[in-house]
């Protein structure tokens, strides 16, 4: 196998997959009812102001009624929650990824498109082509770790992508405009007034944000031991921006999570210890 093939089909432990599975799938329900509950306002939403993204021209999908909205939220609360439990994860996988992607055409079709959510729709849409995966399962899957790396690529393409949505259409001039400025005066919090009067940094922040993210695929050339700490950045990066201007991109963040070695994540046996009872190799052992 070629280094890009080897790079690409990396083997990751099958139980990195099995905590991230959950994670993505619990996450999709508290999208639904949490973060984004908005969605579902376009129930009542006359049919006459949808404009369907491309996606929904080509396959094409229905115009949202209050029937449908209601449908498919109550059909991803169910299916996502059942899906984060590891049973039937190609059939639930498959289900919670359609109708996940149609939720995203009914919330991006009114005129707001976030970019936040590519990496989480890659995530939901490999999941469903890996089998079965348990919690602390060591197994080196290749299958699994091809999921991880696109999901990884799509949340660093986010970056770079942006970066060039920025230079396409504000031109170099974006780095000493008034972006950041506006964005304060719109929604910033108490943190970001008190930065924003310090003279030149919120566009000394500007051009961090563009070499931050035209430079973010360098994640993937970096040695491993520091590549966690490259991942810290990105985190931070995304807290400090929510507390100066309370955006999350926690679609983002969850995705991210693909980087982890979730594979060290085992509730179950957390719970063990918690409970005071011998895990199953503990008890093994005692047999």
């Amino acid at each position: 196998m070629e280094a890009p093939m080897r790079w690409l089909f990396a083997p990751v432990p099958l139980g990195r997959i099995a905590a991230f599975r959950t994670l993505v799938y619990v996450f999709v329900a508290l999208d639904l009812t949490v973060f984004t509950p908005w969605v579902r306002s376009h129930a009542n939403t006359p049919g006459e102001l949808y404009e369907p993204l491309l996606i929904g021209r080509i396959l094409p999908l229905p115009t949202p009624t209050h029937f449908l909205v209601w449908a498919v939220f109550w059909a991803l609360i169910v299916l996502s929650l059942a899906a984060a439990t590891g049973r039937a994860p190609r059939v639930l996988g498959w289900a919670v990824f359609a109708l996940y992607l149609e939720w995203m055409v009914i919330a991006m079709s009114y005129g707001k498109v976030d970019h936040d959510r590519v990496g989480l729709l890659v995530a939901l849409a490999v999941l469903p082509t890996i089998g079965r995966a348990r919690f602390g399962d060591k197994t080196l899957s290749e299958a699994a770790g091809w999921a991880l790396r696109v999901t990884q690529i799509a949340v660093i393409c986010t970056y770079f992508l942006a970066a060039w949505a920025k230079l396409r259409f504000g031109g170099i001039d974006w780095v000493t405009s008034a972006v950041l400025a506006q964005a304060i005066i719109r929604r910033g919090t108490w943190l970001a007034d008190h930065i924003a009067v310090v003279p030149g940094l919120l566009i000394a922040a500007q051009v961090g944000i563009i070499l931050f993210e035209l430079l973010s695929p360098l994640i993937f050339v970096v040695p491993q031991r520091f590549r966690w700490m490259g991942v810290a950045f990105f985190y931070s990066f995304h807290v400090m921006t929510f507390s100066m201007i309370t955006i999350s991109f926690a679609p983002h963040l969850v995705a991210m999570a693909s980087f982890l070695p979730l594979e060290k994540v085992r509730p179950i046996e957390w719970v063990r210890r918690r409970l005071g009872r011998p895990s199953g190799r503990a008890q093994a052992s005692l047999g």
